[in-house]
């Protein structure tokens, strides 16, 4: 079966998503990504997920790190998710960065805040799904979510 991918992407962009950021840590250094593919997976163990495309630079940096940090954000951060979603090595440095206990930074004023151990990879397609055993969490600062529908940044009506 034959399927238009520019269509197929379209569609998946009509279901609204969150924002977050996710770090890591390599060599002597931090760097973030920015994603829409994350979700809750499990309560008991505490689990969650991320998506990454096994075609981005960083994608072994991430696969093969230890743990990551999943920062939520906030409208406030608009910009930095813009940066972090460019082609590119994606350093923290500018950033306004909160230390965490595992080491990955999260981002300063985030909604929520998520320290995980990778507990598994699993390819699936172009991408691998990184599933993240929660540590620990902590939730920053209280604004609208940053929301990403149809290909662009939105936020929530918070007057419903």
């Amino acid at each position: 079966m034959s399927m238009d991918s520019r269509a197929f992407r379209d569609a998946l962009g009509a279901f609204p998503t969150g924002v977050a950021v996710v770090t890591a840590a390599g060599t002597g250094v931090h760097f973030g990504i920015t994603v829409n593919s994350f979700t809750s997976v499990s309560l008991d163990p505490p689990l969650l997920l991320w998506c990454m495309d096994r075609r981005s630079r960083r994608h072994d940096m991430f696969v093969h790190a230890q743990g990551f940090t999943v920062s939520i954000l906030g409208t406030d951060h608009k910009d930095v998710s813009s940066r972090l979603a460019r082609p590119g090595e994606h350093s923290l440095e500018g950033i306004a960065l909160l230390a965490t206990e595992l080491g990955p930074p999260a981002l300063a004023d985030s909604l929520a805040v998520f320290e995980c151990l990778r507990d598994q990879a699993i390819e699936a397609g172009d991408h691998t799904i990184l599933l993240g055993r929660v540590l620990r969490f902590c939730q920053p600062a209280a604004s609208a979510p940053l929301v990403y529908y149809r290909g662009r940044y939105s936020a929530l009506d918070q007057n419903s």
